[in-house]
């Protein structure tokens, strides 16, 4: 009986060497520094993508540099009860000389401390020019690729049937392998939140009968804008045209009429060609938008200052000389656009 008490003795504190020792062994590898084989950019980078586990987020992050083996990684998570809860996306360690443990890297990958990039979407642009930025985008995945663009406007959930100045200029941060159509939904409603407040604030004498007119007004403002102190007046001009049933007489809406066949050159043809954005040969508004408008242009087209102005001519420097009537203007044309005195 003694032997056997001695025997279940001897096991039980060889059980107890090694829980511990692999209670240590687990603690070290937990919490040593890992060591890391960066990429030419000076640091690891990786990207988990959905439903890949525990496991395959081990293996991805050892056959990108990290130097740990993935079975132990995998084991470190489990016993601690976070392998159910990796989240995807694309993460990055080492930079700036950057140390990092085991328990780290599970945190990171257990807490989405995902890796984010970002596009700059300008004023300006056209939603053409909008969907070769993103799709030239490396770090996006481009859902939108063979869609049309009224494919694109239902799967964001928009109600308008042309797209052109619907999406907020901004800079938009996100993980490496969003989505296209996320951006470009972030931006829809970025427009539409800013635009909607901008309209419950507006200058209730602007002769708008909607948002939408407001933002093809805007549009118009953010393509005739060289400098950003003559934005106000350059909104003026056109809502006083507008009141008075004068024709606006823009040459950027002709320009985004003639769609791709425009060769950089604005012919006089081309301002005689009726088309619906011939603002020459029609009155009112445009459409549509013809560009996406700033939030500077859509206050002042929203708010123009009070003004009796009608006409403005570009001095060549990238502002613009302002006239109350058509001798004024006349005069301004020939001096900074003939070379006369």
């Amino acid at each position: 009986m003694k032997r056997h008490l001695k025997r279940l003795q001897l096991l039980l504190w060889a059980g107890i060497l090694l829980a511990g020792g692999f209670a240590a062994w687990m603690a070290w590898f937990a919490f040593a520094a890992v060591p890391l084989k960066l990429n030419p950019q000076g640091v690891v980078d990786f990207d988990i993508r959905q439903g890949l586990g525990l496991k395959g987020a081990a293996q991805v992050m050892a056959d990108a540099g990290i130097e740990m083996p993935p079975w132990q990684f995998a084991l470190l998570g489990r016993l601690a009860g976070k392998d159910r809860n990796i989240q995807a996306g694309s993460y990055e360690v080492g930079a700036d000389g950057e140390q990092v443990t085991a328990w780290q890297l599970l945190q990171k990958l257990t807490y989405g401390d995902v890796t984010q990039t970002r596009i700059v979407i300008v004023e300006g642009k056209t939603f053409r020019e909008l969907r070769a930025q993103l799709d030239a985008h490396p770090d996006l995945r481009h859902d939108t690729a063979g869609l049309s663009d009224a494919e694109i406007l239902g799967l964001i959930g928009a109600n308008e049937s042309h797209p052109e100045g619907l999406f907020f200029p901004d800079t938009y941060l996100f993980a490496r392998q969003t989505r296209d159509l996320l951006i470009l939904q972030r931006a829809y409603h970025g427009m539409q939140r800013r635009l909607a407040s901008a309209w419950e604030n507006r200058d209730p004498a602007v002769p708008y009968k909607s948002p939408r007119e407001a933002l093809i007004m805007a549009s118009i403002v953010e393509k005739e804008t060289g400098a950003p102190a003559d934005r106000g007046k350059v909104a003026s001009v056109f809502v006083n045209r507008l009141r008075i049933g004068m024709r606006l007489q823009t040459d950027p809406t002709v320009i985004y009429g003639l769609g791709t066949s425009f060769d950089g050159n604005l012919r006089k043809r081309d301002l005689l060609a009726d088309t619906s954005y011939n603002t020459y040969t029609r009155g009112g508004l445009p459409p549509t938008p013809i560009a996406l408008p700033g939030m500077a242009s859509i206050e002042a087209a929203l708010s123009p200052p009070k003004t009796d102005l009608l006409y403005f001519v570009a001095r060549g420097d990238g502002s613009s000389v302002f006239s109350r009537n058509l001798e004024e203007h006349n005069r301004a044309v020939n001096k900074y656009q003939r070379g006369g005195k």
